[in-house]
This record gives C-alpha cells, structure tokens and sequence, in this order.
C-alpha cells in the first residue's frame, strides 16, 4: 500500500514540471543555482534557451 501511494505522488509531481524546452522550464532553470544542473540541463539548456 505504501509503495502505491509512493508511486502516485512521484507521478503527479512530474506531472507538474514544465516540459524540456519551453519557456517556463527556460525560466525555472535559470532561477536554479548552477551547481545543481546536470548534463543533461545544461545541454538543453543551451539547445533549447540560448541558441533559439
């Protein structure tokens, strides 16, 4: 029982985050210390942010 309602709240919390690439995802991250990006961030970031 526990393990489901477990699962249910990691499911609606990313069902909340901003989706890759759009404008308030852009926003969120740059909010974000940098030290806290990963790889992946900063490569979206920089794909999707900075060279629009």
């Amino acid at each position: 029982m526990k393990f489901i309602c477990i699962a249910a709240a990691v499911l609606l919390l990313n069902a909340c985050s901003a989706e890759v690439g759009s404008d308030s995802w852009c926003a969120d991250l740059k909010e974000k210390p940098k030290g806290e990006w990963n790889s992946n961030d900063a490569g979206n970031f920089a794909k999707h942010c900075v060279f629009k």
